[in-house]
């Protein structure tokens, strides 16, 4: 497996069109999409969805990008240690290194702020979220092909990533250790079917049972999905940061206490059902 392509499509003087950019809001645009047949479905305007965009959108690129920036790169010249050496380089988000879960946690903020100013229920438009997240992150997952990153160790097989020296890190630079012919695990490609199936999951029960579902349920059976995939995922990391002398890293942290919470959530909403409507209102 080999990005076929250049990273970039078209450049006009200091204007640069990328394939990154370009996958990632195509991601981002089928994502909302989605959404709003889900916002539709429960009686309010669809094309509130898009409004929601501007809220949860810059907030969230801004997150997961500090996130990957000063928590999930790796501790040295490679990592941190190259950002605060140039500062100019955290704002180059075509460059590569965008983090969900900072994305998460700035977009809840822009969601928050929307539904408050906008004064509509945050669980029907949380929903909506996490109905077309999934598959907007199995396209954008793909830009990660194109930059050749969000690759694992090396791997014999026949689906190994071939990434070019330049874009190796580490150990991996040295061409004795590793020639060019070897594959690496493409984490991206994993990432991307773990969300490809969550998204059908997901998007079927939402078809078949959504009469009988609870605003919020969409949202916490993502927060079961994808950390699910995630937490073992990133055992395979080679670009992050663990705690020493462990496997884990934050990620992992994130994703046992999404999982655990979530579930816990939704074993409550339908053990418990009159518990939980009390909670809610």
């Amino acid at each position: 497996m080999y990005p076929p392509v250049d990273p970039v499509i078209i450049q006009l003087g200091p204007l640069t069109l990328r394939w990154y950019g370009v996958l990632i809001m195509a991601g981002v645009m089928l994502a909302a999409w989605v959404g709003s047949r889900h916002v539709e479905r429960r009686g309010f305007d669809r094309e509130s969805v898009w409004d929601l965009l501007l809220w949860v959108l810059i907030p969230g690129l801004l997150g997961a990008r500090l996130y990957y920036v000063f928590i999930q790169s790796s501790r040295g010249p490679e990592g941190l240690e190259r950002f605060l050496s140039n500062p100019a380089s955290i704002l180059a988000v075509w460059e590569g290194g965008l983090h969900i879960f900072g994305g998460f946690i700035f977009g809840a903020l822009g969601l928050w702020a929307f539904a408050r100013m906008r004064k509509v229920p945050i669980l029907v438009y949380a929903d909506a979220i996490a109905l077309g997240l999934p598959l907007g992150q199995a396209v954008g997952r793909w830009a990660n092909f194109i930059n050749q990153e969000l690759y694992g160790p090396p791997t014999t097989l026949p689906w190994g990533l071939r990434i070019d020296p330049e874009y190796r890190i580490g150990p991996y630079r040295d061409l004795v250790a590793f020639p060019e012919t070897t594959r690496f695990h493409p984490l991206f490609l994993y990432e991307s079917l773990w969300n490809l199936i969550g998204f059908a999951l997901i998007f079927f029960i939402w078809r078949r049972y959504g009469d009988r579902l609870r605003d919020g349920d969409i949202a916490l059976m993502y927060l079961v999905w994808y950390p699910l995939g995630r937490f073992f995922i990133e055992f395979l990391r080679t670009d992050s940061w663990f705690f020493p002398g462990t496997p884990f890293n934050v990620v992992h942290v994130l994703s046992f206490a999404a999982v655990v919470g979530a579930s816990v959530l939704l074993y409550r909403r339908y053990r418990y059902p009159t518990v939980s409507a009390k909670a809610e209102s």
